[in-house]
């Protein structure tokens, strides 16, 4: 095993021009260790009885208790929400269909199991919460699931699970790996212990070339690190194969009247959606709008602010509406895009990073997105491609939704559309590939 990082070893020499690296080294041992027993003081002071207020569901598990019925050796996928849950859809796919050992998905949020119950039941043998990252937990944990590896997806790197994860010499890997220029400013103050964190992964399947450069800065061994792309696309286009969108059928109203979706809004979007849609309303009188909260819990207050536009109404109490919805369901949205003319996705004209707008383009939609798409890095590449268009406020998105809904426009963001998703797939069946590799290596080194 490689004891570069290991925290029970002592500082190395890991190059000729070592002092750097065993510096490093030295404040990860340092950091690791002020770090959990951190953790092990918040839980000793009552953190505990907080967090069990917090997460109604799953504490036991959450400390590491898990009934007879959890597979033993079985590759463990790790995916806090909702949005690494599709991530890690098509790589449990990729994975069930060159091996029959089982697997276990963790997730952290309810929304995540929600939505892992959903998507992956026919792949998955339990779905289970994760554990909170302190040493008692996260042993008892490993104790009893031994896993042939550990899979964290994104941007999971808790570092007492990684560390025990290392000493046991359990295969660790992050997959669809993405770290943005913000993300890792502040993690370069602390460099020596992210490099030691990050490090305890066997591999690091990154997304594309600016997450890698990004975790070369952060120190992370050059050898380590392997673009493969995003995982989410396969998932997407495995999942939109499967859909049935007959029971969307109610959201359009005449059959000439155009249907605008503004998914994944944050507070102070819904506002330039709303003016949007009211000024493509004097073209297209019978024009429906459908609003979906990044936030389904914010829907009421949604459709009280889109109540001054027309007539608004919530998913959860209608089906059929005449202005505009208000979608307050988790895990809906992606299919809505499917019988929808022109999308709008949020988290871009707040700064909030940018949400998916993969989604929208998998049905042929030029998503329209604000400026803020800092955590989407291809979006850039969407723009120059014709496979999306940025505007920056409600007359530019005015704008943009009336130019797509013209004669040969759609047709045109469908065919750019399908030319980006051409340069962008098969991530889940490299990354598993690699994975795969490392669990046989360890197999045959046993």
């Amino acid at each position: 095993m490689d004891k570069r990082f290991s925290a029970n070893s002592a500082p190395a020499r890991w190059t000729d021009s070592g002092t750097r690296e065993a510096l490093d080294a030295w404040s990860y041992r340092l950091a690791l260790g002020l770090y959990q027993t951190a953790v092990d003081v918040f839980f000793a002071a009552g953190g505990l009885r907080r967090l069990k207020k917090k997460y109604k569901t799953g504490v036991e598990e959450r400390m590491g208790i898990f009934d007879s019925g959890v597979p033993r050796n079985a590759l463990w996928v790790h995916s806090v929400s909702v949005g690494e849950v599709q991530s890690a859809l098509s790589l449990i796919e990729a994975a069930r269909q060159s091996c029959s050992r089982p697997c276990v998905l963790s997730t952290v949020t309810r929304t995540g199991r929600v939505m892992a119950e959903k998507l992956t039941s026919h792949a998955v043998e339990r779905f289970i919460y994760s554990p909170w990252d302190a040493r008692r937990f996260v042993r008892r944990a490993l104790d009893r699931l031994c896993p042939a590896a550990y899979v964290a997806m994104e941007t999971e790197r808790w570092p007492t699970m990684l560390s025990e994860l290392h000493r046991r010499g359990i295969p660790a890997f992050l997959v669809n790996g993405r770290l943005s220029d913000e993300s890792a400013a502040p993690l370069l103050k602390t460099r020596g212990f992210w490099r030691g964190v990050l490090s305890c992964f066997n591999r690091l399947l990154v997304r594309f070339d600016s997450d890698r450069e990004n975790f070369l800065r952060l120190g992370v061994p050059e050898e380590k690190i392997v673009v493969t792309g995003d995982c989410k696309i396969d998932a997407m286009i495995r999942r939109r194969e499967n859909l049935d969108l007959s029971k969307w059928a109610f959201l359009r109203g005449e059959a000439s009247a155009p249907v605008l979706l503004a998914g994944s809004t944050h507070p102070g979007e819904e506002e330039a959606v709303l003016k949007a849609f009211q000024i493509l309303r004097r073209k297209f009188p019978r024009a429906r709008l459908v609003i979906a909260p990044r936030h389904p819990e914010r829907g009421q207050s949604v459709a009280q602010l889109a109540s001054a536009f027309g007539e608004a109404r919530l998913l959860s109490g209608h089906s059929e509406f005449r202005d505009i919805l208000v979608v307050d369901k988790i895990g809906v949205l992606f299919e809505m895009y499917g019988v929808v003319d022109a999308a709008f996705v949020g988290g871009s004209l707040v700064p909030k990073g940018g949400q998916n707008l993969m989604e929208p383009a998998l049905f042929g939609l030029r998503p329209v997105h604000g400026p803020d798409m800092r955590d989407f890095r291809d979006a850039d590449r969407m723009d120059a491609m014709g496979a999306a268009r940025q505007i920056r406020d409600a007359d530019g998105l005015a704008e943009a939704w009336l130019s797509s809904l013209e004669e040969g426009s759609r047709q045109k963001a469908k065919e750019a559309c399908a030319a980006w998703l051409e340069t962008v797939g098969g991530a889940s069946e490299r990354s598993w590939a690699v994975i795969e590799e490392e669990i046989r290596a360890r197999l045959n080194s046993s």
